[in-house]
């Protein structure tokens, strides 16, 4: 199916790298569903700017199934077709301030919780929401933010990090599960990226340490991430799955 032909619901889609990914997608054609928990207002100053033909912001809290089935209801009615495709952007609440995180000795396992939730509780509520008109269309794309640092933990942030391991053990059971049904799963795992709401909080000086580590010597962006959403979305990569793409300038290599 090409990007133009899929109905896509970017989730956390109203900020950040997920207004990048929607942008992205409705720049390509794609109808989009802007998903938001906290940001209404600017999830529909996003789908105003590409009209109700082609994007539509809805409210959901992905951890709430059936805050996510509504959600699905709801995209279906507006666009009259099924969700093809499903981007698991959605971040607990979480600022990537190093020095401000929960060390080894300190940190609780409700912190833990929280994020699991966020990242493979939603994910896993999206996936069933979404399966039945991926098998009716016998196509889907699901595709989930992951990281590095859980391959690169430069700075320990320990329970963000389990939480999106955890996902890429999900991308790749899921992958093996729904293949049958033409139904890739994948994985996109930047870096720190320069700059959203979540890395609004890193000093500069990180970000230059970091370009300078890189072969590429540049910190990754927003845009340049969600290119490589596109491409698990796109037919070139129709034959892709279970796969965890580092997208860090090179910072980590496979």
């Amino acid at each position: 199916m090409q990007l133009a032909e899929q109905t896509v619901l970017v989730t956390g889609g109203g900020r950040g790298l997920g207004a990048r990914i929607v942008a992205a997608f409705a720049e390509a054609g794609a109808r989009v569903v802007i998903n938001y928990r906290n940001s209404g207002s600017t999830a529909e100053e996003l789908a105003a700017k590409f009209g109700p033909e082609q994007a539509v912001a809805l409210p959901a809290d992905v951890t709430d199934a059936g805050q996510v089935a509504e959600l699905f209801s709801r995209a279906e009615a507006h666009f009259g077709a099924a969700v093809s495709t499903v981007v698991n952007n959605a971040l607990a609440d979480f600022s990537f301030n190093g020095d401000a995180r929960s060390g080894a000795a300190d940190i609780s396992w409700s912190e833990f919780e929280t994020q699991f939730s966020g990242s493979v509780r939603g994910a896993l509520n999206t996936t069933q929401q979404a399966l039945h008109g991926m098998r009716g269309q016998r196509f889907g794309r699901i595709i989930n933010i992951g990281t590095n640092l859980f391959q690169n933990p430069v700075v320990p942030y320990h329970d963000y990090t389990a939480a999106k391991a955890a996902l890429l053990s999900l991308t790749r059971t899921l992958a093996a599960d729904l293949g049958q049904h033409n139904v890739t799963v994948n994985m996109v795992s930047g870096g720190l990226l320069r700059t959203t709401d979540a890395s609004a909080a890193t000093p500069d000086e990180v970000f230059d340490l970091i370009a300078a580590s890189t072969p590429l010597r540049k910190v990754t962006t927003p845009d340049e991430l969600a290119d490589a959403v596109l491409f698990f979305a796109s037919p070139w990569a129709r034959s892709v799955t279970g796969q965890n793409l580092m997208v860090d300038g090179g910072l980590v290599m496979n």
